[in-house]
């Protein structure tokens, strides 16, 4: 298995946000040196849930403090970019890190980032095959143009040149889909457990999918026993959610879906591996076993005090990743 970090960057209420970001980067490095794989990080704006508005800048900062671990986004918002733009960012942190980065993208949501950024609810609610086709051109290593309804440009050639293949974050029939016909891994997020996760793995296999590298998002937190990290996380990331995901503000006066966040807590520490050592590796086996993912990334920030963050990622290693399969 191949188990890796999701740095969202929480802001925790008083915490203030370039510390956050300062100790994201430290959550990276220390990732690194606990032995995990990849970091992937995410992208936000306007909200406490994450304070990193550019995944691929903080990517860019952990690639010059670190030497061997993979680096991701999870996600760059497509949505709000221009296509060639990111391919152009993607590119270059491919060169500087030595060929570590893999580029995460994603739709997105319904939210003022749109308005703000002047991309637009079009964009978003029709625009996502568009885009991750010029995004895909763009990183095809050759000349890219375009003729459609969003983007329309002459035949221009990216510099730096790059072949990469990015990872597409899946909540839909529609983005399972789309990810299936052109051959790239999905991402899947930490909302759902691993019923839901193979049914869109066998969703993508039907419409044709042969990509390998599908990534599965969780939550991590090892303890000496696996009630103590339940109820510690119960305590701790409400206090995070509650406020972060009230920030989710729709561009269009449309209705925002909303969580019961003592629920949505509760189903996080069932279906993740929260608990003890064993606990932990017996659910990564498992979910790799219901899902066929062998990549799986994982949310530690639930505790909302770095040091004891850095103690989780630390701890984790230790004694969890040697129990995994290799």
């Amino acid at each position: 298995m191949r188990i890796g970090i999701f740095v969202i960057a929480a802001r925790f209420p008083g915490q203030e946000p370039g510390r956050v970001l300062a100790n994201a980067v430290e959550l990276i490095t220390a990732a690194e040196e606990a032995g995990f794989a990849d970091a992937w990080i995410a992208e936000h704006h306007f909200m406490s849930y994450g304070v990193c508005p550019s995944a691929t800048t903080l990517a860019a900062v952990a690639a010059g403090r670190t030497s061997r671990i993979g680096l991701g986004t999870a996600v760059s918002v497509l949505s709000t970019q221009h296509p060639v733009a990111l391919a152009e960012q993607a590119a270059m942190l491919h060169h500087l890190s030595g060929g570590r980065f893999t580029l995460g993208v994603g739709r997105g949501g319904p939210w003022v980032d749109l308005e703000v950024f002047g991309t637009g609810i079009e964009r978003y609610e029709r625009g996502f095959a568009e885009s991750l086709d010029v995004l895909l051109g763009a990183l095809s290593g050759g000349p890219v143009a375009a003729g459609g309804e969003f983007f329309r440009f002459r035949e221009v050639e990216p510099v730096p040149a790059a072949r990469l293949r990015p990872v597409v974050a899946c909540t839909s029939e529609g983005t399972v889909a789309l990810a299936a016909e052109r051959g790239l891994p999905m991402l899947l997020g930490m909302h759902i457990g691993d019923e839901d996760k193979a049914a869109m793995v066998a969703a993508y296999a039907a419409r044709g999918g042969v990509a390998k590298g599908h990534v599965a998002a969780g939550v991590g937190y090892v303890a000496d026993s696996t009630g103590a990290a339940v109820r510690e996380l119960k305590r701790t990331m409400p206090r995070w959610l509650g406020p972060g995901l009230a920030g989710y503000v729709p561009v269009d006066g449309r209705s925002r879906p909303s969580r019961d966040v003592p629920a949505y807590v509760d189903l996080l520490t069932r279906i993740h591996p929260v608990g003890s050592a064993e606990h932990c590796a017996e659910t990564l086996v498992r979910t790799s076993e219901a899902t066929g993912i062998e990549d799986v990334i994982l949310m530690v920030e639930g505790l909302g005090e770095h040091r004891r963050t850095l103690e989780n990622i630390r701890r984790f290693g230790a004694e969890v990743l040697p129990l995994l399969p290799r």
